[in-house]
């Protein structure tokens, strides 16, 4: 199965928040590939992976970054493949340099951006699944059927709670 969605990561040291985004992608059964690009070091591979991506039977790009976060905003000029961004907690500001960074960018080369850290990577990849269940009845199902199994379990901690009360 040749991947359909690309995961990149603007350090190495983005690996372990990413975590989530690989075992949500590998859940729904997609293929994908990462890798290690940055839009200050390595412009020119960022600029040729973002161009040659759709001829390789990518869908959907994921771009974690943080400080300055141009990565999403390079690639995304690049292709016009839908581009999500996850902004990375790194020093000084937590996460919000990166975050502002996705969300303020130009007119005309949209990034999708979502929460900072593991949560974000986790939701990315949610996204691009909710957005390749458009033309994939599949894909659909199971994205419903996760979504039915978050809902069960919410139904059940707040009946453990229920129960807990009452016996106070």
């Amino acid at each position: 199965m040749s991947a359909e969605i690309a995961v990149i990561m603007g350090s190495k040291s983005d690996l372990p928040s990413l975590k989530g985004a690989f075992d949500t992608l590998k859940k729904f059964g997609l293929a994908f590939e990462a890798r290690v690009l940055s839009a200050h070091r390595t412009p020119d591979a960022a600029a040729e992976y973002a161009k040659s991506a759709e001829s390789r039977g990518i869908k959907i790009i994921l771009c974690a970054a943080g400080m300055a976060a141009h990565l999403g905003g390079v690639i995304a000029a690049h292709t016009t493949l839908p581009v999500i961004g996850i902004p990375m907690a790194s020093e000084p500001f937590h996460g919000w340099d990166a975050l502002l960074a996705m969300v303020q960018m130009p007119p005309g080369i949209p990034v999708a951006t979502v929460t900072a850290g593991p949560a974000g990577a986790k939701n990315a990849a949610l996204l691009a699944v909710a957005i390749l269940a458009l033309s994939n009845p599949e894909l659909a199902q199971k994205l419903k059927e996760f979504r039915a199994a978050q809902t069960r379990q919410v139904e059940e901690a707040d009946a453990a709670v229920q129960a807990e009360i009452a016996k106070l």
